[in-house]
Order: C-alpha cells, then sequence, then structure tokens
C-alpha cells in the first residue's frame, strides 16, 4: 500500500471512529436530538441523498445514491443526463413514496438539482422552492417554477439546467405545456426591468423581443415568492400571477441563468435532446440567432460597393458580427481597452499557458505595462467573446505590443525591461497584442470558433506541408 492511500485509509478509520464516539454520546439523551444529523457521505452520490433528505427523509438508504452511481458508469460523472434520469426516476417513485404527486415532483427535482451543484450548496432546498400546479386556458393543468434569492448559489449553469429537469419530469408525468399570452410575456419583461433599475443589477438584460420569445417557448413557468417590497411598474393584477411585487428568484433564473447559458444548453440540447424527448428546446437555436441579431449594430464602415463585392462570400460562411452588448452597463471610471472587432485590439490567439484556463485568459507582461497596470495579474475582464468575463494572467510567448512613441518611432515592445522604460513616451498604441484563449472556452460556450492571427504554430505547420510536398 502506497503513503496516500495509507494516508486516507487512516482518515476514513479515524473519522468511523469519531462518529461512533458522537453516537454514543448524543444517546445518553443530553442534547435535543439524540442522532447525529450529519450523515457521513463519500462521493457525490451520498452527499446528494444526504441532502435531500432533509426536505425527505424517507430517501436516506433508499438506493438513490446507488442509482446515482449506475447511470455514472452509464453517461459520465456530472453529465446533465444523470440528473434527469434520476429526477424522473425519484418523482416517479422507484425508491421512496411521497403524500402527493406535487411533492415527489419537487423531491425529484431536487435530487437531480442537487446533482448537478456536487451536493454541496442550499440551492436545491432553499432557491428551488417547488411546484405548482395550474390551469391553462383550455383546462389541462401544466407545471410552474418557484425560485427564490438563494438560486444564485447554483451558477448560471444549474440553474439554467433546473427548468430543464422540471421540463423534462414535466412531460414524463404527462402535464401540459405552459400557454402564456401576449400580456404574461410583457409582464416578465417588465418585471426583469424594475428588478434590473430598482433592485439589483443583472450581468445581462435581455430586450423585451428577447423575453417574448424564450417566455413564448419555455414549456414550464418560471414563477417565485415575492422577495422585494417594490412592485412591478405595469402589468399588474393577472390572474394566473399571485403578485404584484418583484421575484427575484425568477428574475435570477430567466436573466441570470437561461438566457446566459443559452449556447452552453442549445449545445447539450443539439447532441442528446430528441433521445430524451426534449427536442422541444430546439429552440434555444432561434434564440441564439435572434440574440445575435440584437447584440450585433451593423457597421458603418463598409460602403455599398463593398457590400455588394463581398455578399457571397458572406453567405458562404456565418457572418461574425461585433457585439456591443458586453460594453453596456459600464461602470464609471472603468477603462474599456478596446471596443468590438476593432483594429488594433487584441488578437485572438488559440492555446493556453500554466496558468490559464477556463474562463482565465492570458495576455503579454509587456501589454499589462503599457496599459498602466490597469490589467493586473488577476484583473476580471469582461470579454466580447465567447464568454462573459475572463481572468487575466501574463504570458511572455505571445505577440507583445506594437506602440507609436513620441519622437514618431513604431515599435514592437519585445521585453518587459523596454516596455517599462518606454511607456511614459508612449504616444498611442497601434495594436495590444495577443489575447491567449483555450479553445476549450469555445467549446464550453457553444461558440464558433473565429479566425485567429498568424503565428508560429501555424507557421510551422505550413512549412511541414510544403517540405512534404516537395519529397513527393
Amino acid at each position: 500500500m502506497s503513503k496516500i492511500e495509507q494516508y486516507f485509509q487512516d482518515l476514513d478509520l479515524k473519522v468511523d471512529k469519531a462518529y461512533i464516539v458522537a453516537r454514543k454520546a448524543r444517546k445518553k439523551g443530553i442534547d435535543a436530538i439524540t442522532d447525529i444529523e450529519m450523515p457521513l457521505a463519500r462521493d457525490i452520490s451520498e452527499r446528494v441523498e444526504g441532502l435531500i433528505s432533509v426536505a425527505a427523509p424517507q430517501l436516506l438508504g433508499s438506493g438513490v445514491a446507488k442509482r446515482i452511481q449506475d447511470l455514472e458508469k452509464e453517461y459520465g460523472k456530472l453529465d446533465w443526463r444523470v440528473g434527469m434520469c434520476i429526477s424522473y426516476e425519484v418523482a416517479r417513485g422507484d425508491f421512496c413514496s411521497f403524500k402527493d404527486k406535487k411533492e415527489s415532483l419537487e423531491i425529484g427535482v431536487r435530487v437531480g438539482f442537487a446533482y448537478l451543484t456536487l451536493g454541496v450548496v442550499s440551492a436545491p432546498l432553499e432557491g428551488f422552492i417547488g411546484f405548482e400546479i395550474k390551469k391553462r386556458r383550455d383546462g389541462d393543468e401544466y407545471l410552474a417554477m418557484s425560485f427564490a434569492g438563494p438560486i444564485r448559489a447554483a451558477g448560471g449553469t444549474a440553474g439554467a439546467v433546473v427548468v430543464l429537469l422540471g421540463d423534462y419530469v414535466r412531460k414524463k408525468m404527462g402535464y401540459k405545456e405552459y400557454d402564456p399570452d401576449e400580456v404574461e410575456q410583457k409582464r416578465f419583461h417588465a418585471e426583469l426591468m424594475d428588478y434590473n433599475d430598482r433592485c439589483v443589477r443583472l450581468q445581462y438584460l435581455p430586450s423585451e423581443e428577447e423575453t417574448a420569445f424564450l417566455i413564448s417557448k419555455i414549456p414550464v413557468e418560471l414563477t417565485g415568492d415575492p422577495t422585494e417590497k417594490i412592485e412591478v411598474s405595469n402589468y399588474k393584477d393577472l390572474p394566473r400571477i399571485p403578485t404584484n411585487r418583484i421575484r427575484g428568484g425568477m428574475c435570477l433564473v430567466l436573466g441570470e441563468c437561461l438566457i446566459q447559458k443559452a449556447p452552453k444548453v442549445n449545445k447539450r440540447i443539439e447532441e442528446w435532446g430528441e433521445d430524451f424527448g426534449m427536442e422541444q428546446w430546439l429552440f434555444l437555436k432561434e434564440f441564439l440567432d435572434l440574440q445575435k441579431k440584437i447584440k450585433s449594430k451593423n457597421s458603418n464602415e463598409t460602403n455599398s460597393s463593398e457590400k455588394k463585392e463581398n455578399k457571397e462570400e458572406e453567405n458562404k460562411k456565418p457572418k461574425v458580427l461585433p457585439n456591443y452588448k458586453f460594453m453596456e452597463d459600464t461602470v464609471a471610471g472603468r477603462p474599456i481597452f478596446t471596443f468590438p472587432m476593432h483594429k488594433g485590439g487584441f488578437r485572438l490567439r488559440y492555446g493556453r499557458a500554466r496558468t490559464s484556463g477556463f474562463a482565465s485568459t492570458s495576455v503579454s507582461a509587456q501589454t499589462m505595462e503599457i496599459l498602466d497596470d490597469f490589467i493586473a495579474v488577476g484583473t476580471q475582464l469582461k470579454i466580447e467573446r465567447p464568454g462573459k468575463a475572463t481572468v487575466v494572467t501574463p504570458c511572455d510567448s505571445i505577440e507583445p505590443p506594437i506602440v507609436r512613441l513620441k519622437n514618431g518611432n513604431v515599435l514592437k515592445l519585445k521585453t518587459i525591461k523596454q516596455a517599462r522604460e518606454l511607456k511614459d513616451q508612449v504616444d498611442e498604441i497601434i495594436h495590444l497584442g495577443d489575447i491567449l484563449i483555450s479553445y476549450g472556452e469555445f467549446s464550453e460556450n457553444n461558440h464558433i470558433l473565429l479566425p485567429n492571427g498568424y503565428c508560429e504554430e501555424e507557421w510551422g505547420l505550413e512549412l511541414i506541408e510544403k517540405l512534404n510536398n516537395l519529397k513527393n
């Protein structure tokens, strides 16, 4: 046995011994509860079972943990399909019974949601309040998912996927789809606007067109308890919305989760949505196309003759347009380093350094220096694409900035020493240098790969190709 194996075995033995001592102490009856409230969990599946047993004690030891482990072998760890399958099986009553159908639906989704959040946050218990069974206009029943403020702890992706879980269980259990009218759609947008303007700023504020499209397509209603004392400014006293006050949990799920994580959710749905009967969610592709048009602004720099010349070429491949949305709500005093897709801004370089990775990119240390340290190690930036934000680290093997000095000389700042010596003499930054972004950042956000700057790796591949052609 290796030292590391011996170390973990010793930990297990000592933890087990501590639990034995604690149980003996509790059985003396001095404490209000005669057993240990915190069951020992050795992996995610046991954490999930233990967490949700707070709301449904009958789940503890019911076999949910073992079933999660079996599903992980089939789909892979932390795959969303594991959460969907276990949600439905619990709701169906495969492991234990519940007092009514509503409770079975709620506990089922809580189990799947807890799995997606690793069983370590309170969102499955406190962020997802439960289901409301409501009547459609034709008299059939549909489901409304109710959320509260602690849903924020789940994070954007899990907050979006929990709606998928709810809809999967809804469909399997035989409930119809939500049927909002135009007034209800407008209420959602008005509530989002009021929440953003009068309560808490959203990271992304959707347009009325985006909101109406999503609400008209999502098969379950999003609702929640009123979390603010403020009432919505318009569309009050609607028959199927029981409160006029702002519902913070609903706003977070719609604005911060579903809308922002639509590319990531769409990617998964395109992969296996039809296999799970979730093909209806392919509407996210239409939503992303709509969002792309809204985010983009047509540049006036291209004249009509150039447009005609490029029209055929543009029709052959997806057109990447500037995204001005990420600069909205910029706080006063924060610098904007480059406008969307403008020349002289950061040049895309694919790859990663030892200090970069997912939601973490790198720029040249010389770039940091000539920007007067507005960008430092660990600075968080809002970026145009592929994600919404990143943390910056330095890299010394990518293209540095190009500057024009006050004496008219144009230089590429090849060393940090040179950048420090000349930064006070810089008249204009002609080019900010490379920004190093990993392929995984594009893949995870379901963003198309963009053309990168010509670099050493590409030159090397071209050289190999030419040499092979010469041999032949």
